[in-house]
């Protein structure tokens, strides 16, 4: 069988199974303190966790390598920085540099351990997102915390006002489109 068309029907299994009847809402969530009220996510309950290996790179090392790529311009479907980068595309590349495997859809990391209240975010940690309808409660945006606290900060590829890598601030717009934050270092920050 060709590649092309392995690829092609790979990809086709992957988009029926996010679509498919699988998918079961996440009840009864109470948002902690300080975390923006959410609405329930579509997660697929037989999908098992996935955890990255992150190494020896610091969240520091990795978001000052980010931070270098701002103002490459937005590309859907894209990883390549002479061509610009999805939101993905963009946190695929940037801990690829560092030799870290991560799923390269947003939708994927739904399904990457572990899950943290966002007022006990870490700079480096990520964000997700619903993408640009928020009635639709499915990942389609990404980040890395760049700042936390009072006022987090995170960097990603927009296809926004912005087009392409910037930071943002967590403001109402993508405080409505939150979904969750999750720690993928370990040990010390």
């Amino acid at each position: 069988m060709p590649i092309i068309y392995k690829t092609y029907l790979f990809a086709a299994a992957i988009l029926f199974h996010s679509c498919g009847q699988n998918n079961t809402l996440q009840e009864n969530y109470i948002p902690k303190d300080n975390e923006p009220s959410v609405k329930p996510v579509i997660v697929d309950a037989q999908q098992p966790k996935v955890t990255i290996n992150t190494g020896t790179t610091k969240p520091a090392e990795l978001i000052a390598y980010a931070k270098t790529l701002i103002g490459v311009p937005y590309k859907y479907g894209s990883l390549k920085p002479d061509e610009g980068f999805d939101c993905s595309g963009f946190i695929t590349y940037v801990f690829n540099h560092f030799n870290i495997a991560v799923p390269r859809s947003s939708v994927d990391f739904t399904y990457v351990k572990q899950e943290i209240p966002i007022n006990q975010a870490k700079p480096g940690d990520l964000i997700l997102f619903t993408g640009t309808d928020s009635t639709k409660r499915v990942v389609g945006h990404m980040g890395i915390l760049t700042q936390t606290g009072a006022e987090p900060v995170f960097i990603h590829s927009t296809s926004g006002k912005a087009n392409g890598v910037t930071e943002t601030p967590l403001n109402s717009y993508y405080q409505g489109r939150y979904v969750k934050t999750l720690r993928i270092f370990k040990g010390d920050y």
